[in-house]
């Protein structure tokens, strides 16, 4: 098992300026971090994976598609654009030495319909991803797609949902991650929905119910965490706390206030529930 912390919580872009931060998570005993990407080059990235080798620190990644790059529309040229779009994803997470790349990347968040997703748009949406996993797997790096509530998406809300899709898709990069915090809000019965998504599941995002401090609110973390060793899960466990650092990002998931008095009490406190939690599931 690995413990990572998402790096959201301080900004949408890591650079130069947050090594103390990332270094203050490897001082706490984190194994890895998650690194946000929204922008930026290979070049950059490269530079990143270096710093982070220095550190000894373990890395995944988590983004999204963004406006315009969504691949369930009509539109060819927002087909094309989404796969566009990927492909960079995977490039940047070649350059990092991330073999684990997080996030909805499935549909564009915040953008709805009005109704229930149609079976052209599921055709579509098989259609990108086994592109984008047969680009993926060429790199040494996996895609963790990510089900998340319905007041963020409609394409993909529950496990599963999820896992059928997946079952279609049938991609060795194109695989799944159970998230705390949606699987909160969409399922009827949050931990049972470990062992439906278990076969696909390659990540796991640790969130409390409101987005703060884990172990703070009232996600069933002793049951969650005999879950997952239940399932057999042995990959990382990376905490996803947001804050407002990206005003776009915090405006789709709905973040207008702090969730904790400070950063550091959500990774130290969060550190110590995963420890804590696993050791006695």
């Amino acid at each position: 098992m690995k413990l990572g912390f998402n790096l959201l919580l301080w900004t949408p872009h890591v650079t130069k300026e947050h090594l103390p931060i990332i270094k203050a998570l490897k001082k706490s005993g984190y194994d890895g971090v998650e690194i946000p990407m929204f922008e930026g080059t290979p070049d950059h990235y490269k530079w990143l994976g270096e710093e982070l080798d220095k550190m000894n620190l373990g890395r995944t990644t988590v983004s999204v598609l963004g406006a315009g790059n969504n691949p369930l529309s009509p539109d060819k040229a927002q087909r094309k654009s989404a796969l566009d779009r990927a492909k960079w994803f995977v490039d940047c997470n070649a350059a990092l030495g991330s073999q684990v790349g997080a996030g909805p990347m499935h549909s564009e968040l915040g953008s709805f319909s009005g109704t229930a997703a149609t079976t052209l748009e599921r055709k579509r949406g098989i259609s990108f991803h086994r592109a984008a996993g047969d680009y993926a797997a060429r790199h040494n790096m996996r895609f963790a797609l990510e089900a998340l509530n319905r007041f963020e998406v409609y394409f993909l809300n529950t496990m599963e949902q999820l896992a059928d899709y997946l079952d279609e898709v049938d991609h060795p990069a194109i695989k799944a991650m159970y998230d705390t915090f949606h699987s909160n809000i969409e399922e009827k019965d949050p931990v049972a929905a470990i062992k439906t998504i278990k076969r696909h599941m390659i990540h796991v995002h640790i969130s409390e119910n409101d987005r703060g401090t884990p172990g703070r609110g009232h996600v069933p973390w002793a049951e969650t965490y005999k879950g997952l060793k239940a399932a057999k899960y042995d990959g990382w466990m990376t905490i996803e706390a947001f804050g407002r650092s990206m005003p776009a990002l915090a405006a789709a998931t709905r973040v207008w206030r702090d969730f904790a008095p400070s950063k550091e009490q959500v990774y130290k406190e969060g550190l110590k529930n995963m420890k804590q939690g696993w050791a006695k599931a």
